[in-house]
């Protein structure tokens, strides 16, 4: 049981009751496999974009203008609000498709990527069509996904290459894609990044979203780049850093972190999965093949080690205890308070996981959520005055209630036959990860006796309000 959860919370969300029986019931061996299998299906296109925004953005109803550059305040004040809207909505289908869809693989390693390319833009077009990229090459070739990824209309904006000229070199993007999506720190040098800078000029975007290429702000002469000389423009010094086993080694660490262990990362580790992932031709899948059928991904050292992210930790709750939400906007605010907002990184770098998502005050709040639920409690919390963040409900009410209907029956069927002696034992090794175990005698003093129900559910939500239960 205990590996198969681990399987489940590190490469998916945790385990889904109603279907947790079909899991249990499959050899060992078929897990990974069905894992994979379930997320061969391409995922849909989500479109959320109003039609007025499209209508601003992509020309619908101009003959011949496919790209306007001419926008007036109002029609920008227009695409602004109407995106913090939309980006409401595209945030809570995400959390849905998530949260039911049995393609866990795809769009578990599509937050890792979420995370890794992090970018913060406010223009909803732009947003779902990046997620889309993300989510779309999430298990193919890391080559492909870097360079959709880079020509994206939200990451060339949110790091400014727009701006790259060959007249005026901006060197952010060129910063970025070194430091952050590549080789990371320590492998190139400044006057790298300046001559890669203006290899990415002339990158730029259409209203639309569609890659341009610039060929009258493009810097068409000779660059030198990590030890190679020529007339590169932007395609070439992807090439240039995919060319390094770095490149490699630097995303096999970040994803051993993600999915295996944060605080113990053995380095022989990490250079036999870089050098694999190199050699296989950056294919995300033999990455992930080749930890998840090592001898250490089960290591009980791994089990229960990390810090579950926020959206990790709503989601997996959603997952074991089945519910429809009154009110599904108190998600927003939900991950405001726990402080991961999807489509809203702190920064180009992401957020730093492990440790940093816990404090004392989400630490408080994360062990009332699974109480709130079931009261259908006030979520009565102060979050940071941002309002982008906000997503322009800055001067609404943001209490917001847990006003969730939860379907008790998968739980209380699984818990059926167990007897009253062995009911918290038996709850904890279905939610907790960790070797770790609150004395029985504790959870019986605080779990209701009226009949066997009340007592599957009552333990199952004191046990979910528990330290324990934060990890994964």
């Amino acid at each position: 049981m205990q590996k198969l959860k681990h399987l489940l919370w590190r490469t998916g969300f945790g385990p889904r009751t109603q279907s947790w029986d079909k899991w249990m019931a499959l050899p060992e061996n078929a897990w990974w496999p069905k894992m994979k299998d379930d997320s061969v299906v391409k995922p849909e296109y989500f479109d959320i974009a109003d039609s007025a925004v499209k209508g601003l953005l992509m020309g619908i109803g101009e003959i011949g203008r496919m790209e306007r550059r001419d926008l007036d305040q109002a029609e920008k004040k227009q695409i602004r609000e109407q995106s913090r809207d939309d980006l409401r909505n595209l945030n809570l289908l995400w959390l849905e498709e998530m949260t039911r869809t049995q393609a866990q693989l795809r769009e578990k390693i599509a937050l890792f990527w979420h995370g890794h390319f992090a970018s913060r833009n406010i223009n909803i077009l732009y947003q779902q069509q990046l997620l889309h990229v993300i989510r779309e090459n999430a298990l193919g070739n890391f080559r492909d996904l870097l360079r959709g990824v880079s020509k994206s209309a939200a990451m060339i904006a949110f790091l400014n290459n727009q701006q790259n000229k060959k007249q005026h070199p901006n060197e952010n993007f060129a910063r970025e894609v070194m430091e952050l999506f590549t080789m990371g720190r320590g492998h190139y040098t400044e006057n790298d990044i300046k001559e890669a800078a203006r290899a990415f000029t002339g990158w730029s975007f259409k209203l639309n979203g569609d890659f341009v290429f610039r060929s009258f702000d493009h810097d068409k002469d000779e660059k030198t780049v990590l030890g190679k000389s020529g007339k590169f423009d932007g395609d070439d010094i992807i090439d240039i850093l995919l060319e390094k086993r770095n490149t490699a080694r630097f995303i096999a660490r970040k994803m051993y972190k993600f999915l295996v262990n944060d605080t113990i990362i053995p380095e022989e580790r990490i250079t036999w999965l870089g050098d694999r992932f190199y050699d296989s031709g950056y294919q995300i899948l033999r990455l992930l093949d080749d930890i998840v059928r090592s001898d250490w991904f089960f290591a009980t050292e791994n089990m229960g080690s990390r810090i579950k992210s926020p959206v990790e930790y709503w989601i997996g709750i959603r997952r074991v205890l089945p519910m429809e939400l009154e009110e599904p906007e108190v998600q927003l605010k939900l991950q405001r308070a726990l402080d991961q907002i999807l489509f809203y990184p702190p920064n180009v770098a992401g957020w730093p996981g492990g440790k940093a998502w816990i404090d004392s005050s989400s630490l408080m709040l994360r062990l009332r959520i699974p109480q709130l639920i079931v009261d259908r409690g006030d979520l009565d919390v102060q979050t940071k005055d941002d309002d982008d963040q906000q997503m322009g409900m800055k001067n609404k009410n943001q209490k917001g209630v847990l006003t969730a209907n939860v379907d008790w029956k998968p739980v209380l069927k699984q818990f059926a036959g167990v007897s009253a002696n062995d009911l918290a034992q038996r709850v904890a090794d279905y939610l907790w990860q960790t070797e770790t175990r609150v004395p029985v005698q504790v959870l019986e003093k605080y779990t209701a006796r009226d009949d066997k129900d009340s007592s599957i559910k009552s333990v199952m939500i004191r046990l979910m309000a528990t330290p324990e239960y934060q990890l994964c």
